[in-house]
């Protein structure tokens, strides 16, 4: 829920759900300054009573190269000139009927009849007032492309990242690892492997922390990564397959205990976009003293993210670094977030992709049973407005789209 919601037509603030400001934003300053005019254009009045469009700004960028910080720190930075509030959904490949559900839910506006859905959504955004929305992790062209076009009439601000961005009636920003263009190193501490790592802002993260935590020394994993043919020239899978993470993970790795590394595991392969302390600890089989030491180990190798206070989760690249070394248990997760939304269903909002991967599971397999189950939760879900439109919207949804 948002942060200091009030009843009626009051002035919301910034979502619970939006990221706390980055820890760090390294080299950041000009981009971040056109990103705020670029902002601020589209809320200026022309002197007539009228304004220019709100902005839909496109950050696009490769694995690693920072969008999703920037544009967080974008949020807050202009958290001022929106008396609607701030909202950051993370959508990835979810389809439009996915995509109008969860915000939807997130507003508190009913799915039914679903031919509605999208109109109830203006009229919520209409009524709200000047609000800046971040699409996180776009990844499906037609379903964001349709969504913001059915919602083009309402005072929104849209800032969309992505690796790759094929709409019009976008403004389209390129992101780069920061300093690159000017050959300077944004980590001074691991300066030397700046080029070597092709300012990747997440494997100089990674190797910072393993140089400021004494595991070792620059010169040292420059030898190291060298010798692993960091430098080689190769195909990769896609674009969040890159070799300088991959390789500063499995130095990570070889620091860290069992515990630690059955953590990363769940993260690895959680199909949620985000995974709370409790729950980590109870799905890597740890208790909670010993949960938080593994977790405390993590932290220090900036391995997690924690994009939710005491949420955690991977960042793109480092997960599929760590899908190839380790193995999930889907029914553990299925069976984990189905008693927890059982046993708490207002918890809906912040579990509400755990539970789309429990339907994708439950299709997958056909097992019965797990329909059922799934049946009776949603039956329990909807007697609830915040549930209603979830487990409406749940009994249609068609499958997760496969990755682009």
């Amino acid at each position: 829920m948002p942060v200091g919601r009030t009843t009626g037509r009051a002035v919301l603030t910034r979502s619970s759900e939006f990221p706390p400001p980055p820890r760090s934003l390294h080299a950041r300053s000009r981009e971040l300054t056109t990103l705020v005019a670029a902002v601020r254009a589209g809320r200026v009045d022309d002197g007539r009573g009228a304004s220019a469009p709100p902005a839909r700004l496109a950050l696009v960028g490769g694995g690693g190269s920072g969008k999703s910080t920037l544009a967080c720190a974008l949020g807050h930075r202009v958290e001022a000139l929106f008396p609607g509030g701030l909202e950051w959904f993370r959508v990835g490949a979810w389809d439009v009927l996915t995509l109008t559900g969860m915000l939807a839910l997130r507003f508190g506006v009913p799915l039914t009849p679903r031919g509605r859905a999208l109109s109830r959504v203006r009229a919520h955004l209409a009524e709200r007032g000047p609000t800046l929305i971040v699409l996180d992790n776009h990844e499906d062209d037609r379903a964001v492309a349709a969504l913001l076009d059915g919602l083009r009439d309402v005072p929104v601000t849209w800032v969309i990242t992505a690796r790759r961005c094929l709409l019009a009636g976008v403004s389209v920003f390129p992101v780069v690892p920061p300093l690159v263009t000017v050959g300077r190193s944004p980590f001074p501490r691991v300066a030397s492997l700046t080029r070597l790592l092709r300012w990747n802002p997440v494997a100089l993260d990674l190797a910072d922390a393993l140089v400021a935590a004494g595991s070792t020394s620059a010169a040292d994993l420059q030898a190291h990564l060298l010798a692993e043919g960091v430098d080689r020239v190769r195909v990769i899978a896609h674009e969040d397959d890159l070799p300088e993470v991959g390789l500063l993970v499995d130095v990570a790795w070889r620091l860290l205990s069992a515990p630690s590394r059955r953590m990363l595991a769940v993260l690895a392969h959680s199909g949620g976009d985000h995974v709370d302390t409790v729950s980590l600890a109870e799905l890597a089989h740890l208790g909670p003293r010993a949960g938080e030491t593994a977790l405390a180990a993590l932290t220090r190798l900036r391995l997690v993210q924690e994009p939710l206070a005491g949420r955690f989760a991977l960042h793109a690249t480092v997960r599929h670094a760590l899908e190839k070394r380790t193995r999930g248990d889907s029914a553990a997760y299925f069976e984990h977030y189905l008693a927890l939304l059982e046993a708490h269903p207002e918890r809906i909002e912040l579990e509400q992709t755990h539970l789309f991967a429990a339907m994708d599971l439950a299709n997958g397999s056909g097992s019965v049973g797990a329909a059922v189950r799934l049946e009776r939760l949603l039956s329990r879900l909807e007697q609830g407005q915040a549930g209603d439109s979830t487990a409406s919207r749940l009994r249609g949804r068609p499958p997760r789209s496969p990755r682009t």
